[in-house]
């Protein structure tokens, strides 16, 4: 995923943020690369690309994709994993159960930890092995 937008934040100032703030982040560049995705992929219009990305986008799914690749983690990004499942949010959870919205916040941690350190190879490593 090539940056469009510059982030002036080194690694130090980044592994100091709150993981809320890394799965804030994380959320939008996961949507983005799954729209993405199925427009180059699918001939569908708006409504059904937007009804195909929920399959991927919601905490289940993203809960089921941590567990997919999580021994393919390295020790840090295990350890940004561990840091976005334990945060504090007080946020209830409409459409999953909490432990399925932990570990969806924390998949959306490490999205937003690797793009917010520009480990952009990474990340696209990560983001391919989504796909469904």
């Amino acid at each position: 995923m090539e940056e469009i937008i510059d982030i002036k934040k080194d690694i130090e100032e980044v592994k100091l943020m709150n993981p809320l703030v890394w799965a804030y982040i994380g959320d939008s560049v996961f949507e983005i690369f799954i729209r993405t995705h199925l427009i180059n992929t699918t001939n569908l219009k708006p409504h059904k690309l937007h009804i195909e990305s929920i399959k991927y986008v919601k905490a289940k799914s993203q809960a089921e994709i941590l567990k997919k690749i999580y021994d393919d983690l390295t020790e840090e990004e295990k350890e940004i994993v561990r840091r976005g499942r334990n945060t504090q949010n007080h946020h209830v959870p409409k459409n999953s159960n909490v432990q399925e919205y932990m570990h969806a916040t924390a998949f959306e941690a490490l999205i937003g930890y690797l793009y917010l350190t520009k480990q952009n190879n990474r990340l696209k490593e990560i983001l391919n092995k989504t796909i469904i």
